[in-house]
């Protein structure tokens, strides 16, 4: 639902809102050149939102019909120097006829006021270097992280790393 003004309206994902979403990561992977890495599907969004022991949260910007044009979805992160933790936003889009109307900023700015509400002290991301969203990012004080340097295990490297652990691996209680 819009504001009285015509801008769109945050609200949490709600599971008839999941195959938008999907739809939306689909067109963000697009929008990122690697369509062909992205295997995201309903259900497994679904499970991560509303399954029983859910680490994953989402938030959507939705029109004056409550369909969504935009979202944020988004996991806890902890910082051991700071004792406290924070948020880590996994991804942020709003589809390109929405840009322009506070979408993206209100999304940002739900996840700041989960943040100061909670007492956490960070919000973070990554993005594409080229992305042109650098300069809105900027706008709203955000600043580059330039000094780190994001490393990445997956596939066969992640596989053999794990067949040199000394314990059994325990899934962790949520």
């Amino acid at each position: 639902m819009t504001s009285p003004d015509g801008t769109p309206t945050i609200r949490p994902v709600r599971p008839e809102d999941v195959p938008a979403v999907v739809a939306m990561v689909h067109e963000l992977a697009e929008y990122e050149r690697a369509p062909e890495q992205c295997h995201l599907t309903t259900d497994q969004l679904d499970a991560a939102l509303f399954g029983p022991s859910p680490a994953l949260y989402g938030h959507v910007a939705v029109d004056a019909s409550d369909r969504p044009l935009g979202f944020a979805l988004w996991f806890l992160n902890f910082s051991t120097w700071a004792g406290v933790h924070g948020i880590y936003l996994e991804d942020l889009y709003v589809r390109p006829a929405a840009r322009g109307t506070g979408a993206g900023r209100m999304l940002l700015a739900t996840l700041a006021a989960i943040c100061v509400e909670r007492g956490y002290q960070r919000l973070e991301w990554w993005m594409i270097h080229w992305n042109p969203a650098a300069r809105f990012y900027a706008a709203i004080g955000a600043t580059p992280m330039d000094e780190w340097t994001p490393y990445r295990l997956a596939g066969p490297a992640l596989h053999e790393l794990a067949t040199h652990a000394t314990a059994a691996p325990t899934r962790p209680a949520l």
